[in-house]
């Protein structure tokens, strides 16, 4: 177990949702930055250097495969400089970089910059908002996984806009180095007030025993790539994730001909919306849900999105489509820690947590160029997205496979 059972997680005043303050604002900006400022700074940077759209669209490739070797090691970086000192790492890498970006002259100082906020997911991404609020909650962790996580697509509600608005009025380079400093005013603070381990948490394992219990052991990731468990979360998270990012790129080139580029945006803006709704509702009911059901469910109501939207030239139709599909798109990172936590176990999460995001990383990285391929082998994304409603069908059945009860794994 990992929160003791007698503290009231339901109270406000306990100390855990002090800690879902500051992963959300964590997922806020790390997101924002990270993920979806990715679009302002590609337009913004074309324009003020003349920089052809594929340098920059490559460097934000190497970053994500950065990141995705970075993860890997989450856990040997929690056991030897600590859960605070990594996310200040973090939160001053991703500063460096939104500094970098706003003050940038040469395409090498683009590439370094693309590399610090590498960093900056490895110290304020999923992998460690995850496992510190695993180590806080019990009974409410999927409500409290949800809240925080909710920060990730609050980031591309709000930051995204905000950037835009302010480089139209003062400029990207001023507009980016206010942003990074409210960050740093409204980040700070927090992490240094909230963050920590729960009392007498063994500091290098995430994980806080039972009354009684010695902790579990950790195991390493050579064990974790053993364990069919694992593989039976990560493979299908990771098939449902390429087919999610290949929609999610080409879903405004895919609705733009049927009902405009007004439309098109207001369906972006529907699926953002019911993305926080769905985690909010999720959060609610998950921690009494059998996860593997639960995601296997988000899985097949995303495809059946997909197949009516490609069946359909109805505006309404369409919109509502996207509004299904939403409302399980931010719930894809929140199932890996609650099936991480029932059945590998605490001892493994940070290590099963990094090593599984580093392969959901690399995988969906294809999504968006394999959906292009097959729509440009075909014509048009009937096919394209054909492929993605077999995909999710796949991943759910994968996710239901349950190749035993808690792993056993032997330590390495």
């Amino acid at each position: 177990m990992i929160a003791a059972t007698s503290v009231d997680e339901s109270s406000l005043h306990y100390r855990g949702w002090r800690v879902v303050l500051a992963c959300f604002l964590m997922a806020f900006f790390m997101f924002g930055f990270g993920l979806y400022g990715q679009g302002v700074y590609l337009a913004e940077l074309q324009r003020a250097h003349g920089w052809p759209g594929t340098l920059v669209s490559a460097a934000s490739t190497f970053s994500f495969l950065l990141t995705s070797v970075l993860v890997i090691f989450t856990d040997d970086l929690l056991a030897r400089i600590g859960l605070r000192s990594l996310i200040l790492c973090g939160l001053s890498a991703l500063g460096a970089s939104t500094v970098l970006l706003a003050l940038m002259q040469t395409p090498w100082q683009l590439y370094l910059a693309y590399a610090l906020m590498s960093v900056g997911w490895t110290g304020m991404g999923t992998v460690v908002i995850a496992t510190v609020l695993n180590s806080w909650f019990d009974r409410r962790r999927g409500l409290a996984l949800s809240l925080a996580f909710n920060g990730a697509t609050c980031g591309g509600i709000v930051l995204v806009p905000l950037l835009l608005s302010l480089t139209g009025s003062i400029g990207f380079r001023s507009a980016m180095l206010a942003a990074t400093m409210v960050m740093v005013l409204l980040v700070l603070p927090v992490v240094v007030g909230f963050i920590r381990w729960p009392a007498g948490l063994p500091p290098a394992s995430g994980e806080r025993p039972a009354d009684g219990d010695a902790p579990a052991p950790a195991h390493s990731r050579k064990a974790l790539l053993a364990n069919a468990a694992f593989w039976t979360m990560v493979l299908p998270i990771a098939i449902a994730l390429l087919a999610q990012m290949g929609f999610i790129i080409h879903q405004v080139t895919f609705l733009e001909p049927l009902i405009g580029r007004a439309s098109a945006g207001l369906a972006v803006t529907i699926m953002a919306a019911m993305a926080v709704v769905g985690r909010l509702s999720l959060g609610l009911f998950v921690d009494r849900l059998d996860p593997r059901l639960a995601c296997a469910a988000s899985m097949t109501s995303q495809a059946a999105a997909l197949f009516v939207l490609v069946q359909s030239t109805s505006p309404t139709a369409l919109l509502v489509c996207c509004a299904i599909y939403g409302f399980s798109i931010g719930n894809m990172i929140t199932f890996p820690p609650l099936i991480i936590q029932r059945e590998i176990g605490a001892g493994s999460f940070a290590a099963a947590m990094g090593l599984g995001t580093s392969i959901s990383g690399v995988v969906s990285a294809f999504g968006p160029g394999i959906v292009g391929l097959v729509r440009s082998l075909t014509g048009d994304y009937t096919m394209a997205f054909a492929m993605c409603v077999v995909l999710d069908l796949v991943a759910a059945g994968i996710v239901l496979w349950r190749p035993g009860r808690r792993a056993k794994l032997a330590a390495s």
